[in-house]
């Protein structure tokens, strides 16, 4: 199967997702995810606004603000499929675009630099334990790591979880994934897949 099938495939599976489990499992994420060192540690933390089926962020981005972190989004920019992080602090700086994602209005956000974020919380579709991911198609993040040398995570239903992602030359992994069941150590996956 090529990335575009496990896209489509996984997409299915989410959609099915009934919406209480849909909650209930991303709260267990969260759970999780507050706990870890990765987040304690970190002051500037990235991430998008989800959209059905994804794992929910607006939920943990709440709790994150709660604890006086600092959260950035992504501005996408289709035409060089590179973006820029601002940071949110409120739902009414943003804006629908397109594909319905939402993102910062940049004349009232201020824009950081990739080098003052602390942590990148990675979306994506489809995972494996390497930390390998299928994203929605457009290589954003992927660009956005290169050079990228602090902590990446990426929250998922194990549902998300294969055995095996294909693989391209200028795909990165992230370092760990957060599902409802367990915390998937991907470096550590890494290195034993290398033995």
């Amino acid at each position: 199967m090529n990335k575009k099938q496990y896209r489509k495939n996984m997409l299915i599976k989410l959609q099915n997702m009934a919406e209480e489990d849909y909650l209930r499992k991303s709260k267990m994420i969260h759970n999780k995810l507050l706990n870890m060192k990765e987040i304690q540690h970190a002051q500037i933390i990235a991430l998008t606004i989800s959209n059905f089926p994804e794992v929910n962020t607006k939920l943990l981005i709440e709790a994150l603000w709660k604890i006086g972190k600092t959260i950035v989004i992504p501005k996408c920019h289709p035409k060089t499929k590179e973006m820029d992080f601002y940071v949110f602090q409120a739902y009414d700086q943003l804006e629908i675009v397109y594909m319905n994602l939402s993102e910062p209005k940049i004349e009232i956000t201020k824009k950081i630099r990739k080098e003052q974020i602390d942590l990148i919380i990675s979306p994506g579709v489809v995972f494996d334990t390497s930390g390998y991911r299928i994203g929605f198609g457009g290589g954003y993040y992927d660009r956005f790591l290169q050079g990228f040398t602090k902590k990446t995570i990426s929250m998922a239903f194990e549902i998300q979880i294969v055995e095996k992602v294909p693989v391209d030359a200028y795909d990165l992994p992230i370092e760990k994934i957060i599902t409802e069941e367990r915390i998937i150590h991907c470096n550590d996956v890494r290195k034993d897949e290398m033995k």
